[in-house]
């Protein structure tokens, strides 16, 4: 099982923040991430934008705007570190095969609905779904 600080490790790796602990993590979400996050992420997952926006609850019209002002609101950043949890929890299943996990992450899954896992991150009930998926399949229950 991941700890909370092995969790908040990885949060910070792919989004490049320099919180030490929860309560920095939480600090740095209220005030809300730099448009600059969004960006890593993308870069990182190869994903292209407009996908990753719209899991974390951006639309696209809403998309250009955050763009502009180089800036998401706490709400969008908090999402962002619930994806970049869920990709670092979906690394580890894969044993650090990054790119396998991130195709995994964004093909549909039948558990899930046939939707992909970063599709049902877009809310906070799918990603605890998709939390759960990765449970299961690290422990050998193929649902």
């Amino acid at each position: 099982m991941i700890s909370e600080t092995e969790k908040i490790a990885d949060v910070k790796q792919i989004l490049g923040l320099r919180a030490n602990n929860t309560l920095g993590l939480v600090r740095s979400i209220e005030r809300g991430f730099s448009f600059e996050k969004l960006e890593k992420v993308r870069r990182e997952t190869g994903y292209p934008l407009e996908v990753l926006a719209t899991s974390v609850g951006i639309s696209p019209r809403t998309l250009s705007r955050r763009k502009k002002d180089k800036k998401l609101t706490p709400n969008e950043s908090d999402r962002l570190v619930t994806v970049s949890r869920l990709l670092s929890l979906a690394v580890e299943l894969f044993e650090g095969e990054k790119e396998k996990a991130y195709g995994w992450f964004r093909s549909p899954n039948r558990a899930l609905g046939n939707l992909t896992p970063l599709e049902m991150a877009a809310t906070e009930t799918g990603s605890r779904e998709v939390e759960n998926l990765i449970g299961r399949l690290e422990h050998g229950v193929f649902s």
